[in-house]
């Protein structure tokens, strides 16, 4: 009987291994059939998309300069531009776009803003002149300023300006190892701008500013397409901002009065992929305190230039309120569209010369 028992269950054990062995048998060909097929890549075991005619599906292009689907708020951070501030400059290669405007005695200074970044160093940072508002605001922007002018002051509130305020522990620091005054030290850094947003709105409600292609624009092919190997714009007798291509990396590099406009810690000189030139009116303001604050005429229209990829082509452009975006448009009347990369705004004084070459 126990002899019987243990033959009846080899017979059955057998039977068991004969089975997994037939199962991870046709597992390993079904495998194999579906490795030939395509069906599994060469790396992992994720399927490869195919199309109805078994091609592979292209990769969807996506923008470089900006993710199109962030709804993120940027921060618009105003930058020193004197002379003795100029070398200490930080972290304007992240920005995708910088304003450039005049202010009193002739010098300028620079708006440039962040979007989706964790730039460590921003700066340094100075104070607030009414007419920058904006451009933050048509950027619908989490304006970054210390200190302001009584405009600016007059219209934070008026036009409802959501804005940090740098200070030296809870939003921005002083470097204390920069031989200059006190008031040309000053940085911040995206982590620390997180931390004066308190319940302010993060949220964007505009569009980007800027219609953007992902794919090169043949500029040359373009109505009204000169060469712009060089560019030489000029904002007063203190301040000339110009650009030279490289045709390499298809960027442009920056000056300022004749030198490479460099970064503090990088010690790079910066690039940008487009420029916007055109020219405003502007006067000083009579505001009883002389200091020379100016005004300018920025709501209207006018004309101007779009420069990227070597090439120069003639544009127009429209703002019609203080909040409203800028909008600009080819000579045709076709909306603008810029090359996929960082954007130098330039809004020159009426009358400066401007020299592209």
């Amino acid at each position: 009987m126990a002899k019987s028992l243990k033959i009846i269950l080899s017979k059955k054990k057998n039977k068991i291994i004969l089975i997994v062995v037939g199962v991870v048998l046709l597992l390993g060909i079904a495998l194999l059939i579906a490795f030939k097929a395509g069906l599994f890549s060469k790396n992992d075991s994720e399927p490869t998309p195919k199309k109805e005619n078994n091609e592979p599906v292209e990769e969807v292009k996506k923008l470089q300069i900006v993710d199109e689907n962030s709804t993120s708020r940027p921060y618009a951070v105003m930058i020193n531009n004197i002379n003795v501030a100029r070398p200490l400059q930080s972290g304007l290669q992240d920005a995708y776009i910088i304003y450039e405007i005049i202010v009193e005695g002739g010098i300028t200074r620079y708006m440039a803003l962040f979007l989706d970044q964790d730039t460590e160093r921003i700066g340094s940072i100075r104070s607030a002149r009414h007419y920058f508002l904006d451009y933050a605001l048509e950027n619908d922007a989490i304006y970054v300023h210390h200190g302001q002018s009584p405009q600016a002051s007059r219209d934070f509130t008026a036009l409802g300006v959501d804005r940090i305020e740098v200070s030296e522990n809870k939003t921005g620091w002083r470097d204390r190892s920069l031989n200059v005054s006190s008031e040309h030290r000053l940085f911040t850094s995206i982590e620390m701008l997180e931390n004066g947003l308190g319940n302010k709105r993060t949220e964007r409600n505009k569009d980007l500013l800027l219609n953007y292609s992902i794919d090169e624009i043949d500029m040359s092919g373009l109505e009204g397409a000169t060469p712009a190997s060089n560019v030489s714009i000029k904002y007063s007798g203190s301040i000339t901002s110009s650009y030279e291509y490289d045709s390499e990396s298809k960027t442009y590099k920056r000056f300022v009065n004749g030198d490479a406009h460099t970064d503090y810690v990088t010690k790079e000189q910066y690039t940008f992929k487009n420029i916007i030139t055109y020219q405003v009116d502007n006067y000083t303001l009579d505001d009883g305190e002389n200091k020379g604050r100016q005004e300018i005429e920025n709501i209207g229209s006018g004309t101007g230039y779009y420069i990227s990829n070597g090439y120069a082509v003639p544009i127009t452009w429209q703002k019609s309120s203080r909040s409203d975006q800028t909008k600009y448009y080819y000579e045709n009347g076709e909306e603008l569209k810029v090359n996929d990369g960082n954007t130098f705004i330039q809004i020159q004084p009426e009358g400066q010369s401007l020299t592209i070459s």
